[in-house]
């Protein structure tokens, strides 16, 4: 029998210093470019990259939004670089930021890639639309897809769009919709190899609730309380998200997973404090933003053994906002702050301590 450590294994019995240090070592800089800016992080003295000048306001996305494109290399965002909110590609490699067309009232947490980062879709003054990512650097007129949309989730393609108008969780088709449920609030998110969708409600009482509905049926309860950032695991098997618990008379963040199917909810992991999480590309791992204003840090969990290692400080006003969030191959960290002024986008490299995916 092998007894050979995995990177994963490994890196859960590495003090900080040791990995802080690897990272100083491994990684390899990136060009100056751009408005590409280069510091060592204060607590571990990791190189943490902020990609966008904070005298203006760069925002990402809403968490389970695919925003980053490995080919070509490129992250898409909401800025007011030029006055009004507008999405925008910055090139990871160039560092050059362009943005992609023109809007009247963007919702900067809409902006995302369809499955296969073919095209980018917006709400914009409550109309979904849609242009084409062809690699052409130029000004983009939009598609209209639907209108008076508040949410939308998409798959790999058109005919996998759902959209949330007027209370009403829909599926788009080709002669209309489909109505799904009723008295839907965002988010919505497709499931992963399935027909089904998860979207929210507010209780009579104000709580959030995650619920499930697959077609044809009819939608089911998952979850409820103090609940937020839900992701469907990349088999699409369960729902992961965050609870608040109260332990000893303190609110502990855990990370929580629920099957539609089986509807028994259990705890994962006690974090320290996540205000905001996310996944890697096979859930091995997590990322979150502290709530903590001792430690305002961005913190990396393994799954297994449950072990936390912080990466950099984030000292974002509203840790909830920081978004911290893996790149499709979880080689980077991506995250969002207003620790120098207006929000501004940061990343950090951590392909020395999570394996690629």
């Amino acid at each position: 029998m092998s007894h050979a450590l995995t990177r994963r294994a490994l890196l859960g019995f590495l003090p900080a210093s040791v990995w802080s240090a690897r990272i100083q070592k491994k990684t390899q800089p990136l060009p100056q470019a751009g408005e590409f800016f280069r510091f060592a992080d204060p607590t571990t003295e990791a190189i943490v990259v902020r990609l966008t000048t904070p005298s203006y306001s760069s925002l990402l996305p809403q968490p389970g939004r695919g925003f980053v494109s490995l080919k070509p290399r490129v992250l898409y965002c909401a800025s007011d670089r030029l006055g009004r909110l507008a999405p925008f590609e910055i090139d990871l490699r160039s560092g050059i930021m362009r943005q992609i067309a023109e809007t009247e009232a963007l919702d900067p947490a809409s902006v995302g890639l369809d499955g296969q980062g073919k095209a980018l879709y917006f709400v914009d003054a409550e109309k979904l639309r849609q242009v084409p990512v062809n690699g052409k650097h130029e000004m983009r007129k939009p598609e209209i897809v639907a209108e008076g949309v508040t949410s939308y989730a998409v798959g790999v393609s058109r005919d996998e769009l759902i959209v949330l108008r007027e209370g009403r969780l829909e599926r788009l088709i080709e002669k209309g919709s489909e109505v799904l449920a009723e008295n839907a609030t965002p988010p919505c998110l497709l499931r992963p190899g399935s027909r089904g969708c998860l979207f929210g409600r507010r209780s009579a009482s104000g709580e959030q609730e995650f619920w499930y509905v697959e077609t044809p049926g009819k939608p089911v309860l998952l979850a409820s309380g103090p609940i937020r950032d839900p992701y469907w695991a990349a088999d699409g098997h369960s729902l992961l998200f965050l609870r608040d618990v109260a332990v000893n008379n303190v609110s502990i963040a855990q990370v929580r997973e629920i099957s539609p199917e089986e509807r028994v909810e259990r705890c994962l992991a006690a974090t320290s404090q996540f205000a905001s999480f996310s996944p890697n590309g096979n859930d091995s791992v997590f990322v979150g933003a502290s709530r903590s204003k001792a430690q305002p840090n961005i913190v990396l969990m393994l799954r297994s053994p449950r072990r936390e290692m912080t990466l950099c400080e984030h000292h974002a006003t509203h840790p909830a906002d920081a978004h911290p969030t893996f790149s499709p191959d979880s080689r980077r960290v991506y995250f969002q702050s207003d620790r120098e002024g207006k929000p501004a986008i940061y990343s950090v490299n951590v392909e020395q301590l999570v394996e690629p995916t």
